[in-house]
This record gives structure tokens, sequence and C-alpha cells, in this order.
């Protein structure tokens, strides 16, 4: 090994060693007066003089070693420095406390908001609910009355549909228009068959011996005999009774010959039907046949 590499191997062991005899000796050197021995000071010194006060302590002093090393390590220094970041934290705090109490209020104005929407809407429900249940109503109102209407027609319609429930034959003497007993009491058994019905016609065909006038005149005058006696015996209504003064027209049989030739009229007769209409009259019973 040459004298040079010897020497540069020996440079950096011997600053290391400067750098650690430092570092021993500056605490040495950084201690106060106050950390001096004070008993032999104090004991070189008369006792009647009263003991100075002790000198008042910079600042300086109070950061001690560090502080003069490293003022970077300064109370002051760091609390200078993190006063406006401590202010600035405040201020931030603040502005969201601010915010949140913001976010409550806007949250508590949606809530109600929103409560009154769904009531309004509940309200609304309800609303149409009552609506859709009288239109129900109303729809079935509707349909009943249409189905009255319905039956109404259909009686209007048949009011003047009648069926023939019974008929008789009334004979008068030759040239009188007077009833006999046997017609009477015919015409008793018809009118108690109709006492308390509704619904009713009494048909009366009337013919009579002679031509032309003659024969209806007195088919005629046969006609209001039998009429006269059911109002004034009976107290059957007038308008319930039809008649029709034939003279001396044939009665044509339709279950007879349309060849055969007609029987003449020799004697007055008057033929009665009875004729019901039951749509006129649905809670009666028909009156009993004759």
């Amino acid at each position: 090994m040459t004298q040079r590499s010897m020497f540069s191997s020996f440079v950096p062991s011997q600053c290391a060693a400067l750098l650690l005899a430092s570092a021993l000796v500056v605490p040495a050197v950084a201690q106060t007066p106050s950390e001096s021995p004070a008993p032999a000071a104090a004991a070189q010194q008369p006792s009647s003089t009263p003991p100075a006060a002790p000198a008042a302590t910079t600042p300086t002093d109070k950061e001690g070693f560090w502080g003069h090393m490293m003022p970077f390590a300064r109370k002051k220094w760091v609390k200078k420095r993190l006063d406006p970041i401590n202010d600035r934290l405040t201020e931030l705090d603040q502005v969201n406390a601010k915010n949140a109490t913001d976010i409550k209020d806007v949250d508590a104005r949606a809530q109600a908001g929103i409560q009154k929407a769904q009531s309004t809407a509940d309200a609304a429900n309800q609303t149409a609910t009552a609506a859709g249940t009288q239109a129900q109503a109303a729809s079935g109102i509707a349909q009943g009355a249409s189905g009255h209407v319905d039956k109404l027609n259909t009686t209007v319609n048949g009011l003047d549909q009648y069926h023939q429930i019974s008929d008789l034959e009334v004979p008068f003497r030759s040239g009188s228009t007077i009833l006999s007993k046997d017609a009477k009491g015919q015409l008793d058994t018809l009118a108690s068959s109709l006492a308390g019905h509704q619904g009713y016609i009494v048909e009366i065909e009337a013919r009579a011996p002679g031509a032309g006038a003659t024969g209806i005149q007195g088919s005629q005058r046969l006609a209001e005999t039998v009429e006269r006696y059911l109002v004034t015996e009976h107290q059957i209504p007038v308008y319930r009774m039809h008649y029709v003064a034939l003279g001396n027209s044939p009665v044509v049989d339709p279950s007879a010959d349309a060849s055969a030739k007609p029987a003449r009229i020799r004697k007055g007769t008057v033929h009665i039907r009875l004729m019901e209409n039951s749509l006129a009259a649905p809670d009666s019973t028909s009156p009993h046949g004759m």
C-alpha cells in the first residue's frame, strides 16, 4: 500500500472523530451560568450583602440551545406559522357548520314539501275513489232506468193487444128490443165476472133483419139496449164497452167453407166478446169465462 492510499483512508476516519468530539463538547458549552456551582460563589460573598436578584431570562434564553442553533424550532416561530392555519381551520369549521345547518333546513323544507304533496295526492286519490263510486252508482241507476224504460215501452206497445176471453150470444124476439129473462141472466153472469178487474173491454156486435137503413137502425137499438143494461144494473164503465150496428150483415164463420153462402138474418141478435189486455192489468186475474 502506498502512502497516498494510506493518507486517503486516514482522512475520512479523522473527520469522523472530529465530528464526534464536537458533538460531545457542545452540550457542556451550552450550559447557562445558572447551572455553574452556586454554593462556592455564595460562600465568597460577605453575609451582610443580600444576594443579587437573578437576571431576567429573555425569550431567547428560554428557547435554550436549540433555539439558538435552530430558529425554526422556536415556539414563537412555530406559533406564528400555525396561527393562520388555526384561523383558517376555525373558519372552515364555521363554514362546515353553516353548510350543515343549511342542509338540514333544506332537507326539512323538502320533507315538508314531500309530505304536503303526499297529502294532496292522498286527498286527490280519495276524491277520485269517491267519484268512481258515484259513477258506478250512477251507472247502476242508469241501467235500472233503462230497464224500466224498456219495460214501459213493451207495456205501451202492448196496450192495444187484446185477446178474447169469452163470448156469448144474446137473442131478441123478432121486432122487439126488450131483454128476455134468459138474456138478462147471461148479462148478469158476464158483469159478475168483471167485478174488480182491469184491462178489459166488451165488444158488442148487433144485427137486425131489414135491408139498408132499417136493419142498421134496428141493430143500433139492440146494441144500446144491452149497453144500457150493463151500465145501469152493473155499473160497467161506458169507456170499456164498444158497439157497432151491423144491420142485416150476415155472420161470417171462419171455419165454414168459403164457397158456402152466408145465412140471412131473420131475427135480432147481439154478439158480445170479452177481450183482455194482460199488460194493462198485470196484477189482476183474468175474468172468468162465460
